[in-house]
């Protein structure tokens, strides 16, 4: 099993947050695609005005892969050469109500990370999609304070 959520999960720092974490519950992804879902339950740490999953503030996550997974096709039997190579999209969508202005009805902000794996990479070169995701998770936990502040502030 690949996605095995462990509640709570460690949130990464954030500019006026002192160690976010977040406990959540099972809940079932949504139909559409096959998928693990929790909701978050309870908040640790300190993380003024923040809520917790409600009907009208949602606040998921959710990990999802294809509903039929593709392979690699034969090469061309003249050249050896393969040239439709599908993709299996894998994604984290996280999903969390905020509010546009004070009084108003909350909206839900989508984050989507998703990785576009080509078929036949995930037996030939393994390594190398570990890195691509590695690499790319570092990233976003280095940088989370900042990728907050760049919402808040535009900031680049």
């Amino acid at each position: 099993m690949s996605i095995a959520w462990s509640s709570p999960i460690t949130g990464s720092a954030q500019t006026g947050f002192t160690a976010p974490t977040y406990t959540t519950i099972t809940d079932t992804a949504p139909s559409n695609s096959p998928g693990k879902q929790v909701a978050v339950s309870a908040l640790g740490g300190t993380q003024v005005g923040v809520t917790v999953h409600s009907v009208a503030s949602p606040f998921t996550l959710n990990f999802t892969r294809p509903s039929n997974l593709r392979v690699l096709g034969n090469p061309n039997p003249v050249t050896g050469v393969i040239t439709q190579v599908p993709t299996n999209t894998y994604k984290l969508i996280t999903r969390k109500g905020v509010l546009p202005l004070a009084g108003q009805p909350y909206k839900v902000m989508v984050m989507q990370t998703t990785a576009d794996v080509p078929a036949g990479a995930d037996t030939a070169d393994a390594p190398n999609i570990r890195a691509c995701e590695s690499a790319h998770i570092g990233a976003l936990t280095q940088q989370s304070a900042g990728f907050g502040d760049l919402a808040i502030n535009g900031v680049l």
